[in-house]
Parts: C-alpha cells; structure tokens; sequence
C-alpha cells in the first residue's frame, strides 16, 4: 500500500509513535489508510451538513477494513460574497482547494482519499485534484438544497416555489417599483430554506451532475436533496468504495478518460447546465492530461439537445429531477439515443449498466431527445473581433428574440460601476452593457457578474438589453449574458478598446460576437492604449497578487477558459 512509506519498517517507528497518538492501533497499521478531505463549514449553506456526511463516509471506511482521517479544505459560497470584493476569491480558491489535496494526500502517502464537497469551486477543486494526484478517491457532493416557498403566489403562473435568484431579481423588480419592500422581504425570508447547494441547476447542481456522469460519484449523488436520509446511505456507500478501490488500486485516471469528458460535456449540454462547467472542465482535463478544446464545447452542443428544464432558464428545481429518476434517468435518454460512450465508474459499475437499468419515473420532466426542450444543447461558444479566442454564452437561457441582437456599447471597468447605472436607471433598451476589467488576470480573479445580469433581468430589461464581460457568470444568470470574453481587457483584448456608442452584434446561432469598426481602427484602438499604457490596474495583495503573477506566467492560446 502507498501508506507504507510512512508506517512501515523499523525506521518508521517515529511516524508510527504520532500515528498511535492520534488513536491508532497495531492492527491499524495493516489497512489502507483514506483522508477525507471534508469542506464543512459554518458560513456556507450548501455545507453547514457536510460533517453528517463525513461521519457516514467514515464509518464505511472502518466497517470496509480502512482507517479514516479527516482534514478541512477552504469553502466560499459566492451568492454570500456575490458583488464584492470577496468575490475575487472565489475562482482562484478552486487552484487553492487543489492544491490543499494534493498537499495532504501526497504528503501523507494515501491509499485512497475522499472528497467530501458541495458548492461552487470546491468540487471542481476537488476534481482537479483527482487528475492530479492520481491516488484512488470517491467525490461525495452534499445535494441541492429544497425549492423555497412564498407566502403568496408571486413568482409565476403556477408556483410559489422560488429560489436564490429570485431574491437578486426581486431587487431589480423593486427597484422598478415592480413589486413592495413586503413583497422582497418575504421571497429574501423563504427563498433558502435550509442546507444544500441552492435549488436550481446553477453551478454547485451543475458540477455535482458531471461529476455522477463522469463515474465520480456514486449513483443519485448529485440530486438527492440535502435533507434526504437516502444522503446518508449514499456516503457510507462512498467509504465502503473508496477502501474497495484502494485494494484494488484502481485509480481516477483509470477510470476517467477521453470518452468521460465527451459524456460530461453531453451531460453539460443535455442538463441545461452552468457556463462555469467551460472553465472548470477545462482545467479538469488538463489535471487528468486531456485535452479538451472549446471547439468540443460547440459541436457536442449542435446534436445534444436540452432535455431538463430546470432553472435558472426552467421551471423546475434539482428534486424535481431527482423524483423523476436522478442522473441515471439523464443517463438513460443519452444513452438510448446513442450519445453515451460506456466509461467505468466508482461505484464498480459501467456507466452503460447505471442507464440501462434507469427508472424514469416522469417523462415530462426527463424528456427524450427527440422531444426536448431545446434542440440544441445548453451551452454556445462565441468567436468574432470582440472574442477571438472565444467567450461563453447559457443559449437556452436567451429568448428567442434576443438569440440575435444589435445594440449601443455601454461601457464600464468595474462591476460595481455597472451595477450603480443599471441601479439608476442609466440603461435602456437597445444597450449592451459591457463589463471589463473582471477578467482572471485584471480582476483579478473573474467575479461572477450576477449583481448586473439579475438587475437587468428583475427590472424586466432582458429582453431589450444584453451583456458582456471579460468576467463570468452564475450559474443562476439567464438572458443574453456572454462572458469569459477573450482576451481579457487586462491583456488589451479589443474589449479593452470598446468605447460607448460602438455598435455591437450578438448572433448566437452563427456562434458570434462582433463589434461594427474595421480592423484597421480596432487596431489602431489596441495599439494606443498599449502605447499609452492605459491598461486599469487593480490592486491586489497576497494571495491574490499571486494568482494574477501565475496567470501570466501560464498563459498560452486557451488558459483564461481553464
């Protein structure tokens, strides 16, 4: 077992004296050791239950024949930190997260390890992590959080169940003088009910369904609700798997593959899921040494229809899809259309048995591809003058209507700049807000612009106004929002060259994203702010100031989507 090198043999006497200090017995030194990596915490929702879930996983590690340890990873939720400068915290935690794994399971020689993780950043850090190391390893995510509910039927025509954004949205709404100071009061009061990744198909939801479809994670793990007892069954099943896969060694890279990530983008496309999965399936692959281009992105997108209709472009939330058959059910309709490539999984199964033996339980919730909510899949790739090394657009999230779209260049070099216009009512149909400066590296750190995207929306202007920004967005973002847009403007990308009153074109069927001035003053624009040195420079300490060095030290054709 790896874990020799630290408890085995006459020298190692030292080692094992500290290990009997933390409650270890001589017949312990003959089992796997697994590390949990446990991201609980008392300041993020989607993870105030996560030390019930350790303690299961531990369990199963002991009555499997292995000795748990567990250690703490940094956690963020972005909808607390959301439109401040904490926020510029929470893409690089994901590298952090990484890192802290691999620090503690290399350092410790672990047989196998387990990922205990729920919210934004932290599974794909984990992830991330699993490529990396390649050390045998579970990833157990902690469920959706339950639909909230308003006192009064206020949000459409048929619920009252309501959700996180709906209390960004409603601040748009009330600011419009749409709905009452009351009326916000009461969906802030319901609209989170208690612990899990927030309700909808956001980007905690999103990841937790890739990484089930990658063979990550145990079956109906990504969708049974935080609350649900059937939780807990699920990660003693997690610690009983991870000893079983550190006897037999098999490792992540055994099991992830070329095909996985053709079925985690499928899965993407299909589930109506978050534009930050670009990011982080990018920076996955490269963790596991495959590449994978954001032309992928594209042409899965093109024949994988959107099956789900789950917010925040839908109308139902993650219990809705895990009553009507979890994942698996997902899995199934990809797989009877012949769109599932059979990859193995940690569960000991084959991804082909897990959807052949799927029960859909509701059709109108799980439909087939050929009667889908959308036919094509969730997520389009942008190029064009604006974004020649591409940007990402949520297409199902757009209106018909606004799938093309012409509009006056507005332009701020702050998040906090657009938010006080759109706020003061400084925006009007026609415009395309845009957004720079929030990119990776001039940020630093590329916040999530859901402050502005659910101003607009609340304000009911998302069918007259888009926007688009070097930075990304929520998973809970919907409209004609385009992000990660680049080059960045820290990099003089022509978005830096915007300037208010340029006429900008979105045509998201065509996959373009392009400003009306010739090549020749677009160039001229670049040339003298380089020249000029007029690039916005944002300051940044520790941690942070880090993360913007490493950037430019990696930057190739494609790092600021990964």
């Amino acid at each position: 077992m790896r874990s020799d090198v630290i408890k085995k043999e006459l020298e190692r006497a030292p080692a094992r004296g500290l290990l009997r200090a933390l409650g270890l017995r001589d017949e312990d030194f003959e089992k796997p050791f697994v590390l949990i990596a446990d991201s609980w915490s008392e300041l993020v929702p989607g993870h105030i239950h996560l030390r019930r879930l350790s303690d299961e996983v531990a369990r199963g590690v002991r009555d499997a024949g292995g000795v748990p340890m567990r250690f703490g990873v940094p956690a963020i939720c972005d909808g607390i930190v959301m439109a401040t400068e904490g926020m510029k915290y929470s893409l690089p935690s994901r590298d952090l997260i990484a890192d802290c794994i691999e620090m503690m399971v290399c350092s410790y020689a672990a047989d196998a390890w387990v990922g205990i993780t729920n919210c934004d950043k932290i599974t794909p850090g984990m992830l991330i992590a699993a490529g990396r190391v390649n050390v045998p390893c579970v990833i157990m995510t902690g469920g959706p959080m339950l639909a909230g509910r308003s006192t009064e039927n206020r949000t459409d025509s048929t619920s009252n169940r309501i959700d996180l954004i709906h209390i960004f949205e409603a601040l748009g709404a009330f600011r419009k003088h749409m709905i009452s100071e009351e009326d916000l009061a009461d969906i802030e009061r319901n609209a989170c009910p208690g612990e899990g990744a927030c309700a909808g198909m956001f980007t905690a939801n999103t990841m937790a369904c890739i990484t089930e479809a990658m063979g990550l994670s145990m079956p109906f793990c990504a969708t049974t609700p935080a609350p649900h007892e059937e939780r807990l069954e699920i990660a003693y099943e997690t610690g009983v798997r991870a000893v079983e896969l550190a006897l037999h060694d098999i490792k992540p890279r055994d099991i992830v593959t070329e095909d996985t990530f053709e079925n985690a983008v499928r899965v993407l496309m299909a589930i109506g899921g978050s534009t930050n999965a670009v990011l982080h399936l990018k920076a996955i692959a490269d963790a596991f040494g495959i590449h994978l281009p954001l032309t992928k992105f594209n042409d899965l997108s093109e024949d994988t229809p959107q099956i789900l209709d789950v917010r925040p472009g839908g109308v139902h939330f993650l219990e809705d899809i895990h009553s009507a058959g979890g994942m698996p059910a997902v899995l199934r309709r990809l797989s009877d259309a012949g769109k599932l490539k059979n990859t193995y999984t940690v569960s000991g199964r084959h991804i082909a048995d897990i959807a052949a033996t799927a029960d859909i339980k509701d059709e109108e919730i799980v439909r087939s591809l050929d009667r889908p909510f959308h036919k094509k899949g969730a997520i389009a790739i942008l190029y064009g003058n604006l974004a020649p090394e591409g940007a990402v657009v949520k297409q199902t999230a757009v209106s018909e209507r606004m799938l093309r779209f012409t509009g006056n260049a507005r332009v701020f070099n702050s998040e906090e700049e657009a938010n006080a216009a759109i706020s003061d009512d400084r925006i009007s149909e026609g415009d395309v807000v845009v957004i720079r400066y929030e990119g990776p590296k001039g940020g630093p750190g590329m916040r999530e612009m859901l402050g502005p995207t659910s101003l607009i929306a609340g304000m009911g202007l998302s069918e007259s106004v888009a926007l688009i920004t070097d930075g990304r967005f929520s998973g809970g973002t919907r409209g004609p929002c385009i992000g990660h847009v680049a080059p960045e403007a820290y990099d003089f990308g022509p978005i830096a060259a915007l300037e208010d009153g340029d006429i900008i074109e979105i045509d998201i069927p065509k996959r373009k994203l392009h400003v009306k001035i010739s090549d020749e003053e677009l160039k001229a624009r670049i040339e003298r702010l380089k020249k000029e040195g007029r690039r916005i420079e944002k300051p940044a300490i520790g941690f942070l100031r880090k993360y913007r060095k490493m950037l430019t030290l990696q930057q190739n054709d494609e790092s600021l989507h990964g």
